[in-house]
């Protein structure tokens, strides 16, 4: 049984050590030698992209590296499994279509926005994603191991 004056130092002394592991931790995530974002190899036409991408709201249905809703594909590694031939197609397309039953608008983007959006979703894809995978429907991983 520890005494009251030993608790307190045991309690302190564990608070102290934990706070010096969750700095140190924070210090080393930090760091340059950290960083998996790719930023080296964003270009003006990804942030064009970028802009498109928020400004037509397509996180509403999609999601990047999971984050956004849930009702049309995961767009994280898009360009690998389509190619960037059907992306700026579906983006370009006057008519809107509805793969598997979801409704996609029409963007009727030009070649140089749809080129932007496809270059911005190149560089999300080549972002380090420390070996996990994106969240993928069992039912379009089907699809693309086809």
């Amino acid at each position: 049984m520890l005494s009251k004056k030993q608790a307190r130092a045991f309690f302190l002394g564990g608070t102290l050590v934990t706070f010096l592991i969750f700095i140190g931790l924070t210090v080393y995530s930090l760091s340059a030698a950290q960083d998996q974002s790719n930023l080296e190899d964003l270009s003006e036409s990804a942030i064009r992209g970028k802009y498109i991408w928020e400004k037509n709201n397509c996180m509403g249905c999609h999601t990047i590296m999971g984050e956004g809703a849930y009702y049309a594909p995961e767009l994280t590694k898009v360009v690998e499994r389509r190619g960037e031939a059907y992306i700026k197609a579906t983006l370009m397309t006057p008519v809107p279509w509805q793969p598997n039953g979801r409704k996609m608008v029409a963007y009727e983007m030009s070649e140089q926005e749809a080129e932007d959006v496809v270059e911005f979703l190149k560089w999300i894809g080549n972002i380090d994603l420390n070996g996990f995978e994106t969240v993928v429907s069992p039912l379009a991983k089907d699809k693309i191991n086809k």
